[in-house]
């Protein structure tokens, strides 16, 4: 059965030129390449951009059957900063295509279908998109929230509701750091992640620490793994390719160790290069944590 990624998709415009963006995107043409079944769930505007997004779409092996063509809004747009590699900043455009993704109904039937259900917060800071989305949760079997704060586009009572609906959730350690602020609450990251897991009944919680590897509560246990030590040209994409690489162990039903210390090595790899999409394998992976290991 397929994964289904729901909100934006865009295009990151950097000193280099513009890239296809968009974190649900990204999830979901990671999780192509590492062999799972994937539709993504979003909206383009009817212009130049948007056609050349769909055709990116279609050449990265995905569907664009649901990808939605808006009249009124613009295809989205990002302006990125990548002057410090491993803090890339953004200008977000508003509003724009994604802000409006319609219910429809073969969306809804999509999402019941779908093994996963994979959204984030980015793309709930307009009513239009997190009214779908809102609808679309109530027929999602597992709940992937990919936490992605990017001030000022979210609102603390929708990330509380959609921790609410999730079954994992994933975060970085800044995220976790607010979000536990919120609540008053212990921001050792270890407890916090207890906390959060038993306050919103999730089944996992995963939290990233850049190149200090990543964290994952699962089983009623805590899972660390290390960084990878790789050259950085751009982190843009990399925690959407390590949630890629998660989501893959997680349904292969793999040990919680293993699978983490094979998405910080899939994070790694994809920071190597420019872009958040480029193309990689499963081998690729594995060679670099085989080289790691010598």
């Amino acid at each position: 059965m397929p994964i289904a990624c729901f909100g934006e998709i865009l295009w990151d415009v950097l000193p280099t030129g513009k890239q296809p963006g968009g974190a649900p995107f990204n999830v979901a043409v990671h999780l192509h390449q590492l062999g799972q079944s994937v539709d993504l769930i979003s909206r383009v505007g009817d212009d130049d951009l948007g056609s050349e997004l769909l055709d990116f779409v279609a050449s990265k092996g995905l569907r664009t059957d649901y990808v939605q063509l808006g009249k009124t809004h613009l295809t989205g747009v990002v302006k990125a900063n990548v002057d410090d590699a491993n803090e890339v900043t953004y200008k977000i455009v508003q509003p724009v295509a994604w802000d409006y993704i319609q219910y429809e109904t073969e969306l809804e039937t999509l999402v019941e279908q779908a093994e996963v259900f994979v959204f984030g917060s980015l793309a709930a800071r307009q009513a239009g998109t997190r009214e779908t989305l809102y609808r679309l949760l109530e027929h999602a079997r597992f709940k992937v929230f990919d936490v992605n704060m990017r001030p000022p586009h979210y609102h603390k009572e929708v990330v509380k509701y959609l921790l609410e609906k999730a079954n994992l959730v994933k975060m970085n350690h800044h995220e976790l750091a607010e979000i536990m602020a919120w609540f008053g609450e212990e921001t050792d990251r270890p407890t916090a992640m207890r906390w959060l897991a038993n306050r919103f009944d999730l089944q996992a919680v995963c939290v990233t620490c850049g190149a200090d590897g990543a964290l994952l509560w699962a089983n009623g246990q805590l899972y660390r793994s290390p960084g990878v030590s790789v050259e950085v040209k751009d982190t843009i994409g990399s925690g959407d390719s390590f949630l890629a690489a998660l989501l893959k162990g997680w349904l292969a039903g793999q040990e919680p160790g293993d699978m983490l210390r094979f998405a910080c090595a899939t994070g790694a790899l994809v920071a190597t290069h420019q872009g958040a999409t480029p193309a990689f394998t499963e081998t690729d992976v594995q060679e670099l944590l085989a080289a790691q290991a010598v």
